[in-house]
């Protein structure tokens, strides 16, 4: 009407509005709902249309209204659901011309992806031109890519340890290598804490080589291997550092004691026969240890424990090999362990006793 003082609105149906706006809310003037965005009925999960406001929403800012006009007033609006989970809301109200009421517009704002997580919200339930489902994605694909870096470098963490491990470890065995052996003993000389060193070597290794062949060999280093591992404690290391040399390091010990029982029982382990293709493969071991870290070797470090021991493993070998030898810490070499291998003459096999 020509007379009529209001302003002109714009007339959208229900429908269009929700496109627009698929959260908004429209309140009388007693503060009822009479109208509201698709996805905000979809969160509120009860009847909307008709209910109090303040009986499905918090108002968080600001704080008290005298009238629900006074929405209007204010710049940004906190709003936020009195049910679980409780989504927060900012928002803008302006006037809505029929029935003196307020038209509030909602989002969701930094709490976008909670409330995507919380209410099950996929992209039909924003607008198309609403810059949140794009900001979305992006945060999707940035957190995909994060996954996947995370896992690319736990792979390659995993692949340098065990390439490291594999650096560190005789292939043929499993024991560990020379390399793995010289950085136990530097740390065992660095923390000057009381530890044994035993180098052991095989006898008649070259002739079961000559007579069975390498393969006969391989088998008898994996078996010597086992023996030694079955016969240290858990926090001993055993590398084999050569072709048919191994190294004992024992930490903690610092007597011959310890030395002597765990020689023992590899001489005795070592008693069994080590079979290959049904034919003994006649090895003993000669050994000999030293005890570290010692002021006779003070200068020497690594080089001067690895000679003395060498010294008194060729010292075991001289006497008649299949024993153990110790240089205490004085420099003297004491045989604490032999054993005595006779053959019978009858049948060909050798058998050996152990004796002190």
């Amino acid at each position: 009407m020509d007379g009529d003082p209001r302003p002109q609105g714009i007339h959208l149906s229900w429908q269009a509005l929700g496109q627009v706006m698929p959260m908004f809310l429209l309140l009388d003037a007693a503060g009822r709902v009479i109208g509201a965005g698709p996805t905000l009925r979809k969160l509120v999960r009860q009847p909307l249309i008709g209910a109090d406001f303040e009986r499905i929403f918090r108002l968080r800012r600001p704080r008290e209204v005298e009238n629900i006009r006074d929405l209007i007033f204010a710049q940004r609006l906190g709003i936020s659901l009195l049910a679980a989970p409780f989504t927060a809301f900012k928002g803008i109200a302006v006037p809505f011309l029929i029935e003196d009421g307020v038209l509030v517009n909602l989002s969701f704002g930094y709490a976008v992806r909670e409330a995507v997580r919380d209410h099950g919200l996929s992209d039909t339930d924003f607008a198309a031109t609403d810059l949140a489902i794009e900001l979305l994605y992006l945060a999707e694909a940035k957190t995909a890519v994060m996954s996947e870096v995370t896992k690319m470098a736990a792979r390659l963490q995993g692949a340098k340890a065990k390439a490291e491990e594999e650096a560190m470890t005789d292939a043929l065995t499993g024991l560990g290598n020379r390399r793995a052996m010289e950085l136990a003993l530097d740390g065992m000389l660095a923390d000057q804490r009381d530890f044994a060193l035993i180098h052991l070597d095989l006898d008649y290794f070259k002739q079961v080589n000559d007579t069975l062949g390498h393969a006969a060999g391989d088998h008898v280093l994996t078996q010597v291997a086992r023996v030694l591992r079955e016969n240290v404690r858990g926090g001993d290391q055993v590398s084999r550092v050569g072709g048919d040399e191994f190294v004992i390091l024992l930490p903690g010990v610092g007597q011959g004691a310890p030395v002597e029982r765990i020689g023992r029982q590899i001489l005795t382990s070592m008693q069994k026969p080590i079979l290959f293709g049904g034919q003994e493969c006649k090895v003993a071991v000669s050994m000999g240890a030293v005890l570290g870290p010692s002021s006779l070797y003070a200068g020497h470090q690594a080089e001067g424990l690895m000679a003395a021991a060498d010294r008194a493993l060729y010292a075991s070998k001289r006497r008649g090999r299949e024993r153990l030898t110790l240089i205490g810490p004085n420099g003297t070499e004491t045989e604490i362990l032999a054993g005595q291998t006779r053959c019978d003459a009858g049948n060909g096999v050798a058998s050996r006793s152990l004796g002190a």
